[in-house]
């Protein structure tokens, strides 16, 4: 991957790749899980026993390969005497019917092993199943190992097995190291096996996708777009509208409500949920929100958001962790929000900030309006009561309480409580200083134009007086 974060750690669909594969595992209701873990394991670790505190960790030693890693987490699985499925961290879209269809196939079976496998038209880079004249599996031959005939063949091993755990452990320690790789791999278990007469046999996977393996950037990209086709079709299929399937991401842990439509070029990203009768985008994302039936979020960045009801949002605006927009509000154009309330019926129509308040209902906040909530040491908040309309241009300084019904002029900075029902006014005087252009900044086409315009004026004078 050529990456600082391990390759299992990369996520698609809002999830890392080890997660997908222990959802995965976990649908199989298993009496363990087991993970192996090496490289930066104490990252990967930590990742897994957030997402799972019940898995249990072992650490590969420096022995490499996936022989080694299975018969390490055989040794922690003492007195287990049944099925052991293996599945790889870096195969993250098999779902649970296509496991399920495997381990079915192999508790029909008297195999000691049954792997899954694929029919690819490009193979590249996968081992091979080399099959007997009967159609059971010999062996599995790796990419690098692979002569042109074995390279040729299309079906591969996905790396998936589900082995008979007795037979399992009396070989897996046979597992050498004597190739290209001089890795201890599973795959020379077939030979092993077969070479003691009990049976191998491989189950195809209905969608070779489901066994895409994760090496490098180019097959994560591959990968994110399979699971989010796979998780925009099953909503589409529940009754949610997407305009533009290539343009919408939706996340695996997303929840949408029938009725709701998706604009092109739109995130629905994390645990948000939205529900029945909203419309979100164009050009629109949301991370962990809450969205209220029939609301509307147009041309809009949001995180950790709760949106009510009937709410209009965009376009243009930010909402930053923390805010919530109660019942048939607004955020309007160039506004942003953070860890605020914004009550009932209330609007920040355009071009206005909002941070640390709250704002009661039926507000009207005026274009450029500012709550100024940091003094250079601490975050302060706004308290504005309902039925509040105040005017274009306003600064509060927080900490400041603005009374029901209060009414605020253009361009006031609030530094003080204003008491309900109350004018709130911060005007100075005007002071106009004749000529100032000409004087200070002569030869300038301003200066020319004050200088043109003022003889026009006194010619006009000049004409009124003689007239009259």
């Amino acid at each position: 991957m050529k990456s600082r974060l391990p390759k299992v750690l990369h996520e698609i669909g809002g999830r890392p790749l080890v997660g997908h594969v222990l959802d995965t595992a976990r649908s199989l209701n298993p009496a363990r899980v087991v993970v192996v873990v090496r490289h930066e394991r104490d990252l990967v670790e930590s990742a897994i026993k957030a997402d799972d505190p019940n898995v249990d960790v072992v650490d590969q030693d420096e022995v490499p390969g996936t022989g080694r890693a299975v018969e390490l987490a055989l040794q922690a699985l003492t007195d287990f005497d049944g099925d052991v499925l293996v599945l790889s961290g870096d195969v993250p879209l098999l779902d649970a019917d296509t496991i399920s269809l495997l381990v079915a196939a192999h508790r029909a079976s008297t195999a000691a092993v049954t792997l899954l496998s694929a029919l690819m038209e490009d193979p590249f880079g996968y081992g091979r199943i080399l099959r007997s004249d009967r159609g059971s599996v010999e062996r599995i031959v790796e990419q690098k190992d692979a002569t042109s005939d074995e390279a040729a063949i299309a079906e591969i091993n996905a790396g998936v097995y589900v082995f008979q755990s007795v037979e399992l452990r009396k070989r897996i320690g046979l597992v050498g190291s004597t190739n290209a790789q001089g890795e201890r791999y599973l795959t020379d278990m077939v030979a092993l096996l077969r070479a003691d007469g009990l049976a191998a046999e491989a189950t195809v996977a209905p969608d070779a996708t489901a066994v895409l393996g994760v090496n490098d950037r180019v097959q994560l990209s591959e990968a994110a777009r399979t699971l989010n086709a796979r998780t925009v079709d099953k909503w589409q299929r529940e009754g949610v509208t997407v305009l533009d399937p290539a343009t919408t991401w939706i996340d695996t842990n997303a929840v949408l409500a029938a009725d709701v439509t998706l604009l092109p070029n739109t995130f629905i990203l994390g645990a948000t949920t939205i529900a029945a009768g909203a419309t979100v985008g164009p050009d629109t994302t949301l991370r962990d929100c809450e969205v209220a039936e029939d609301a509307k979020i147009t041309r809009a960045d949001a995180t950790l958001a709760v949106i009510g009801e009937r709410v209009n949002i965009g376009p243009f605006a930010y909402l930053r962790p923390g805010t919530v927009v109660q019942a048939d509000g607004k955020v309007g154009t160039f506004v942003e929000t953070k860890n605020s309330t914004i009550g009932v019926g209330s609007k920040v129509p355009h071009l206005s900030y909002v941070g640390d308040t709250t704002i009661g209902a039926h507000v009207n906040l005026g274009a450029g309006a500012i709550t100024a909530n940091y003094d250079d040491l601490t975050k302060h908040r706004t308290e504005i009561g309902d039925e509040v309309h105040t005017g274009s241009h306003n600064v509060f300084v927080a900490p400041v309480k603005i009374g029901d019904g209060a009414k605020t002029g253009a361009g006031a900075v609030i530094r003080k409580d204003v008491p309900a029902g109350a004018l709130a006014l911060s005007v100075a005087p005007q002071r106009n200083v004749t000529g100032w252009v000409e004087t200070n900044r002569p030869g300038t086409r301003a200066a020319d134009a004050a200088a043109a315009n003022r003889a026009a004026q006194e010619t006009g004078n000049g004409t009124q007086k003689e007239d009259s």
